[in-house]
């Protein structure tokens, strides 16, 4: 059955793009922040209130994903089960109740462990919409698809960065919290109601799509069974043999060094212009600082769906993945070595948008190849060994800043990651040969 625009093509999965994005981007917008606004936090009272030193801080953010590693394949594998909506939900509720708590955080101790199970909380949320994707968009519209999704990343490290700044300045003194801890509890209540949305909203699959018309939903349903079988036809491969196939881990790399680049800038941008203060001479106010960090994200949000765009249309995924990688890790480790901040800001922009324009497109990599419970397992176990980034970038760069005095050694170790990813996409390839690694 053809993948080609049809007008009945066109007109099922506008509708689809419409009713199922713009909230799975309203979701992922709030899952971002509530993972990254500790960033945020740290040089507005919370590292001072705390005691903790740049190691001490890098570990607290990156122990997250050390939870989140534990429990990110059994939960992508539930929500195969057990169906999008119930999963997620409950995923929801668990992290907005630990998100929520971390406001109350009396010591380094505490904040630790919360941000521990705040990583447990999580486990599965993201896999799982990627995962949930492939069951609404042909491969072929599947990397725009995700880029319209994950415009909530960039978009919420914008906006986020200057929500949570007017929240840490106003919200002093509410409840008798620090600004830092009104703005933990007030950012971490939407997750909560948002689950209570989600049971209801969500459609598993396009044969259950009331909101589609009987030819649709046929056509829809059809055109997906036709893309699973003509995978399974030409592969037959095993959930345990997929895990362990090294394209699964070469890609898990490729995802990991993404992923660095964007937790060492989402967790320590904040930091790093802060810092201008000392560097250049150039003071900022808090909700100053904040509008500065979302430069960068502005700009990626806007190029990285264009980018995504032109990947589905030229069919290409490699270079698309690789050449934004190249360009941001060449950018980054020059950007404390500018002489002025407008030049340092032009390269951690650049850095941005490299990191975000590679995210849809990387993810269009695996789907190509995996389908059923291997689509499960093996998308869940490329962002869970990935993420283990988000445990190294956040440790490493405020270990690196202890020791070095500065944040220059940390962004050139971002760069290096960058680089090393894009070589390794650009050897693994395009879609494996026949016999070679897709899985079921």
């Amino acid at each position: 059955m053809s993948m080609g625009p049809t007008a009945m093509g066109d007109r099922v999965l506008a509708k689809v793009a419409v009713r199922i994005l713009p909230f799975l981007a309203l979701l992922y917008f709030v899952n971002y922040l509530d993972r990254v606004n500790i960033g945020f936090a740290a040089p507005n009272g919370l590292n001072e209130e705390l005691g903790l030193t740049a190691t001490a801080f890098g570990f607290a953010s990156g122990i997250f994903f050390l939870g989140y590693l534990l429990l990110e394949v059994p939960s992508n594998l539930a929500l195969h089960r057990f169906g999008a909506r119930r999963w997620l939900a409950r995923i929801m509720i668990s992290w907005g109740v630990v998100a929520t708590a971390m406001a109350f955080v009396p010591n380094a101790t505490t904040l630790v462990v919360l941000r521990f199970l705040l990583g447990v909380a999580e486990a599965g949320f993201f896999p799982g919409i990627i995962l949930y994707l492939t069951y609404w968009f042909p491969a072929a519209q599947r990397a725009k698809a995700v880029a319209l999704f994950m415009v909530a990343v960039p978009v919420s490290s914008a906006i986020g960065s200057t929500v949570s700044s007017l929240l840490i300045t106003h919200g002093d003194g509410v409840f008798g919290l620090s600004g830092w801890r009104f703005m933990f509890l007030v950012e971490g209540v939407p997750a909560i109601l948002l689950a209570f949305v989600t049971w209801f909203y969500l459609t598993d699959r396009p044969e259950r799509a009331g909101w589609l018309a009987e030819d649709e939903r046929r056509w829809l349903a059809g055109e997906l069974e036709a893309e699973r079988r003509a995978k399974e036809a030409e592969h037959h491969w095993p959930l345990r043999k997929a895990l362990l196939h090294p394209r699964i881990l070469g890609l898990a790399f490729v995802y990991f060094a993404i992923a660095y680049g964007l937790y060492a800038l989402g967790f320590f941008l904040p930091t790093i212009i802060a810092g201008f203060g000392e560097q250049f001479g150039t003071k900022l106010t808090v909700p100053q600082a904040g509008l500065v960090t979302a430069v960068p994200y502005v700009v990626a949000a806007a190029v990285m769906v264009f980018w995504a765009r032109h990947g589905d249309r030229v069919e290409e995924r490699k270079w698309h993945v690789a050449l934004p990688m190249l360009l941001g890790g060449c950018a980054i480790p020059v950007a404390l070595h500018l002489g002025n901040p407008y030049a340092a800001m032009v390269a951690v922009t650049v850095c941005a948008v490299g990191v975000c324009c590679a995210l849809p497109t990387f993810w269009a990599l695996p789907s190509d190849f995996l389908s059923g419970t291997a689509a499960a397992g093996g998308i869940a176990l490329i962002n869970s060994l990935g993420n283990t980034s988000g445990f190294a970038a956040p440790y490493i760069t405020g270990w690196l800043r202890d020791v070095t005095g500065s944040q220059r050694a940390g962004l050139w170790l971002v760069g290096a990651c960058l680089v090393g990813g894009a070589l390794l996409a650009l050897a693994l390839g395009g879609k494996p040969r026949s016999g070679e690694a897709s899985v079921r």
